[in-house]
């Protein structure tokens, strides 16, 4: 493996992200007048994981290129769950078509009441095409299946602070030793593990992207309409509403989604995310037209 240095024309071109390269990304490398490595020219992406960067309000943070899935790993207690925070992160990866595994953690400490939430969320997040398990990095639950899931692709794995990222990918891949962290007893937050992104092999074939503890999601760099397209089974139903793709289903009459919602068919919690994540890109975007 080459440390390389990155030629200045990319940044020059990088228009408005942090970081022109991502983990996963493919290069073109030559050597400098030093020989050291230069990156020349970043390859063509399938696909790849954009966040808003999180101290630069305008610019975009590449957190991943060329994945294959994407696992989220959430609990539902230590630290209790944040289903908003898995709403947004379904649209960070909807938008490239990237298959998205959703994984409750610390199970052996659910009691009767919070697996019957799980269920709940299973059910729920299962009827509009993701997958969802129930796993443990203390007992091993779900982890043979999950190694299974990781096998021959490069999954880029992510998660609030505190959720045991870091232990749960040491359970399914023992040989990586990665650096873990307690949860604060005080606030019950998490504390930072990972830094930024790295991509490590899995012994029985292919590669997983670890990323850094995310605290909060943004979308500077999509629309009110990419919002509405990105939640599933709230497009596919936009098709019965009276201004079909061009509804936002907030106030508009003849509305089927805000009626699927009324009659249960549709989450009414979903339906909540997506309003709260629709009026901050609304506001944002006003906010941006209205500063320049």
């Amino acid at each position: 493996m080459q440390e390389c240095r990155i030629v200045g024309k990319l940044r020059l071109e990088d228009m408005k992200t942090t970081n022109p390269v991502a983990v996963g990304d493919e290069v073109m490398v030559g050597p400098d007048e030093e020989g050291r490595g230069l990156i020349r020219e970043v390859l063509p992406r399938r696909n790849c994981v954009i966040r808003q960067s999180p101290r630069r309000k305008r610019d975009m943070h590449l957190l991943a290129a060329n994945v294959d899935q994407a696992l989220l790993i959430s609990t539902i207690i230590e630290p209790n769950l944040k289903q908003g925070f898995i709403d947004r992160f379904l649209l960070m990866t909807e938008p490239y078509n990237i298959p998205t595994i959703i994984a409750f953690n610390k199970a052996d400490i659910y009691d009767e009441g919070i697996l019957d939430i799980f269920g709940g969320l299973k059910a729920l997040y299962e009827s509009i095409g993701y997958k969802v398990m129930l796993v443990s990095a203390e007992n091993g639950l779900g982890i043979a299946e999950l190694r299974e899931l990781l096998h021959g692709k490069t999954t880029l794995i992510s998660g609030q602070s505190g959720v045991g990222k870091s232990t749960l990918v040491n359970a399914v891949e023992p040989g990586l030793e990665l650096r873990t962290g307690d949860l604060s007893d005080y606030s019950g937050k998490g504390q930072h593990t990972t830094t930024f992104a790295e991509m490590f092999p899995l012994e029985s074939g292919g590669h997983i992207i670890d990323t850094p503890g995310i605290k909060m999601l943004a979308f500077n760099n999509l629309t009110p309409l990419d919002v509405a397209h990105n939640f599933r089974e709230i497009f596919e139903k936009s098709a019965e509403c009276r201004f079909g793709g061009q509804c936002l289903h907030k106030n508009e009459p003849k509305c089927a989604v805000k009626e699927a919602v009324e009659s249960g068919e549709i989450s009414s919690l979903r339906y909540l995310n997506y309003i709260t994540i629709l009026d901050d890109v609304e506001n944002q975007n006003s906010w941006e037209i209205h500063e320049m």
